[in-house]
């Protein structure tokens, strides 16, 4: 087979969508899709959503990108390339999640800061049965921080190691997790775009590469009713114009060696907890994994080195000086959960809002904080449209689309349960 090009973007649904292109365009720089993508649901529904169009004739939108973004890919005989999207008029598409994590590195840089950005992904393997049924990948003997063919029989994920080695992703650990068959994939930092364009391709990669191995792997929060759920956990660092750790207060890190920089972006984050929810734990299955006691980012706190904190402040100091923020999942477009928690740590260092204490409850048994997310997602959208300060600084537009599609998702997954309501998502995420 020729060469041919992957033009790709992230969606509303954190799905990917794109279409393959003859090698004679790999030179182009465009291409075109339908705007009223941003209109359609999981269940292929199309819906007239807040700037998808779909009772304006379906104009075109533009996917954008440059020469030098576009990579090797897993495919044979395949390039790949990310952009960014436009109107038919040549604008910025107001619903683009990579404009919105854009905006949110350009309005931190104005302060002088470059966000860093390292994703912690979790996901389970599953395997798809001859009816068409989901059940766990058997992984007999697999522990907590498991290797080798216990964890793995396998091995889909020396398939997955090998091959982001080969494309130059900067993987910092693959282990399995506290659950079976749960699996962690950490990239290391970088830019912020850079470091969300590598996650969002590693993800559709692992995934990929999964099912070549008869494995369904999913990001899905909770796909699996009877144990944990998956995250995709946050870690923001920011330098300075010298190349400084910005969070640095030298060589000690930890709670006791905060700077401002610091507590303003805890206060942000606190702040905004519940606003926070809708934008980055955005489905009905979000709300399964994001609930107290359950390392998941549910209360509305902050703490040291202490997994049962929404946002926990590293006990590495110096270059690695980092916060950690653990609500969001893989359900979330990436660009845009990242856009947003940059956002709302902004926030607090212009507006100044007052730290609460450090949690010093357990997480188990007893926690300091009163209050938590909402409990499921059509609470979590009314929080999100009450926090008028965080839409805005996200983009009114994104955040418009946002919330129709996901009031119509509430009505869409009102009566599923169990393993409906995972079937619901699980192809997808």
């Amino acid at each position: 087979m020729s060469e041919r090009l992957r033009a790709v973007f992230c969606d509303h649904l954190s799905i990917i969508r794109g279409k393959y292109l003859p090698a004679s365009k790999i030179s182009d720089s465009e291409t075109r899709f339908c705007r009223s993508t941003f209109g359609v649901h999981y269940d292929r529904d199309l819906l007239p959503a807040p700037g998808a169009m779909m009772m304006d004739g379906l104009p075109d939108m533009e996917l954008r990108w440059t020469a030098d973004s576009i990579r090797d890919s897993w495919r044979q005989d395949t390039k790949i390339v990310l952009g960014d999207l436009y109107d038919d008029a040549g604008a910025p598409l107001p619903m683009c999640p990579r404009g919105a994590l854009k905006r949110a590195v350009a309005a931190w840089e104005t302060r002088g800061l470059t966000p860093k950005i390292g994703i912690e992904l979790e996901a389970f393997a599953l395997v798809i049965d001859d009816d068409g049924s989901l059940r766990p990948y058997d992984t007999p003997g697999a522990v907590v921080y498991g290797t080798g063919p216990f964890s793995d029989p396998r091995g889909f994920n020396d398939s997955i190691w090998e091959m982001a080695d080969q494309l130059g992703f900067n993987l910092d650990m693959i282990t399995a997790e506290y659950d079976s068959p749960q699996f962690e994939y950490t990239l290391t930092f970088d830019n912020a775009l850079k470091a969300v364009d590598d996650i969002v391709l590693f993800r559709q990669m692992a995934r990929e590469i999964a099912f070549d191995h008869d494995i369904l792997l999913t990001f899905l929060p909770k796909p699996l009713p009877d144990v944990g759920g998956n995250g995709m956990h946050i870690n923001v660092s920011f330098t300075d114009r010298d190349g400084k750790n910005a969070l640095s207060t030298g060589g000690r890190g930890g709670p006791e060696h905060m700077n401002d920089l610091a507590r303003g972006c805890l206060s942000g984050l606190v702040h905004h907890h519940k606003g926070l929810a809708g934008l980055i734990a955005p489905t009905a299955n979000s709300y399964k994994r994001l609930q107290p006691a359950s390392l998941s980012g549910y209360w509305k706190n902050w703490g040291g080195d202490h997994r049962n904190v929404t946002t926990r402040i590293s006990s590495e100091g110096g270059a690695k000086a980092r916060l950690e923020h653990r609500m969001a999942d893989a359900s979330a477009n990436p660009y845009t959960a990242v856009a947003a928690v940059l956002h709302a740590a902004l926030l607090g260092v212009e507006n100044g809002y007052e730290l609460p204490p450090m949690e010093t409850g357990d997480g188990f048994e007893v926690t300091d904080a009163t209050e938590g997310t909402a409990t499921d997602l059509a609470a979590a959208i009314a929080d999100l449209a009450a926090d008028t300060a965080l839409c805005s600084a996200v983009g009114q537009g994104l955040v418009d689309n946002h919330i129709y599609m996901k009031q119509a998702e509430v009505e869409k997954t009102a009566d599923l349960s169990g393993t409906a309501l995972r079937d619901f998502y699980v192809h997808f995420i």
